[in-house]
């Protein structure tokens, strides 16, 4: 196996530290590593990564090296096209919002070839700090309590904390107390100051788009958890940044096939029907619908970055005997990308046709 035309990282780990993280795949626990990057050797640690996805024969990983350094290593084992993520934020960059970064690389493992991987730019200080954008804090929506209600979306019943399914990554405990305070005053304020605080606390043009943009791509898993939020320094706004859109475009987080009408064109969340509620938001949200059905989200505007990446990532995904895919499989997918962005376009036309209020 080889991985021709893609950049090459290597890791080299002790067969016991190797062990350890094995004995309990769901433990965070780091293990040392060397890493070599870009012709660079350094002392990294790495540890899994994933829900689910910490079961199956090819883990993902997270490895932190240097200062702050920190990449998210996924094998996209579910996904035969190995692109669902990478095509997902790209598509949220043409839409003009920030998203994690990715590239295509090859992974060896002690000496041998452990397959292609997609990796993954974290969203931390860093992230930030590359596109200017000001962030006092920083908030992983981590599993579905995330949902920004009252209710535990399994028990049916009262939180017990209102941070259940939040975990602070920046910040300070008044980080904590002001989540608190917002998801507490959106399911508890009247109507009429409802709309006055959201318009302060929460960017709703950026909230809108992220809104669309999970819509369109049809990521099911992605209302309720799979994303950060951030307070922005100069207007101290919530705004929000997609995170694992591997279920997506035609398949769910499985990989399983999935129709195309699978996501609400409304969405979901205890926030987003809070924000729908209101004239002006349903108006401004129809209105992005309208111009990505018109500009972005169209075969036109997305092929060529299929393309583009099939094109890169052939070879080494010929080559790659570590996926439980065959290559006929990872062939015919753009065909599937395509049935499914017709097939989206025309669900969400017809509902704007008749969502009128």
């Amino acid at each position: 196996m080889s991985g021709e035309g893609l950049a090459t990282r290597k890791i080299t780990i002790d067969e016991a530290d190797l062990s350890r993280l094995q004995a309990d795949v769901w433990s965070n626990e780091f293990a040392p590593v060397k890493l070599e990057m870009d012709g660079v050797a350094m002392d990294a640690k790495l540890r899994f990564r994933g829900g689910h996805t910490r079961n199956y024969p090819k883990k993902s990983y997270e490895i932190h090296y240097g200062t702050n350094g920190i990449l998210h290593w996924n094998a996209e084992f579910d996904d035969p096209s190995m692109i669902r993520n990478a095509l997902s934020f790209r598509f949220f960059r043409m839409m003009g919002l920030p998203a994690p970064r990715t590239k295509h690389m090859w992974l060896e493992w002690n000496g041998y070839p452990h397959g292609v991987y997609l990796e993954i730019e974290s969203v931390d200080s860093a992230f930030f700090r590359r596109r200017n954008i000001g962030s006092k804090s920083l908030i992983y929506a981590v599993n579905d309590k995330a949902n920004f209600s009252l209710i535990d979306p399994e028990t049916e019943e009262r939180k017990e904390s209102l941070m259940e399914g939040y975990r602070v990554m920046k910040g300070n405990v008044y980080t904590e107390k002001r989540l608190v305070r917002f998801v507490s005053r959106i399911n508890r304020l009247p109507r009429g100051t409802l709309r006055s605080y959201m318009a302060k606390r929460l960017d709703l043009n950026v909230y809108l788009k992220w809104l669309a943009g999970a819509v369109l791509t049809g990521n099911y898993d992605g209302f309720d958890q799979n994303y950060a939020l951030y307070e922005h320094t100069s207007t101290g706004k919530y705004r929000i940044i997609p995170w694992d859109y591997e279920g997506t475009w035609g398949r769910n987080c499985y990989g399983r096939l999935c129709g195309s009408d699978l996501v609400d064109v409304k969405g979901y969340n205890a926030l987003t029907v809070k924000v729908l509620s209101y004239k002006s938001c349903r108006q401004a949200y129809r209105k992005i619908l309208k111009n990505m059905l018109n500009s972005k989200f169209t075969l036109d505007a997305i092929e060529p970055v299929i393309d583009s990446m099939y094109e890169q990532i052939r070879p080494a995904i010929r080559d790659d005997f570590t996926r439980k895919w065959p290559f006929r499989s990872f062939e015919e997918e753009p065909e599937l990308f395509r049935s499914y962005i017709r097939e989206r376009r025309a669900i969400i036309e017809e509902e704007l046709e008749v969502w009128k209020d």
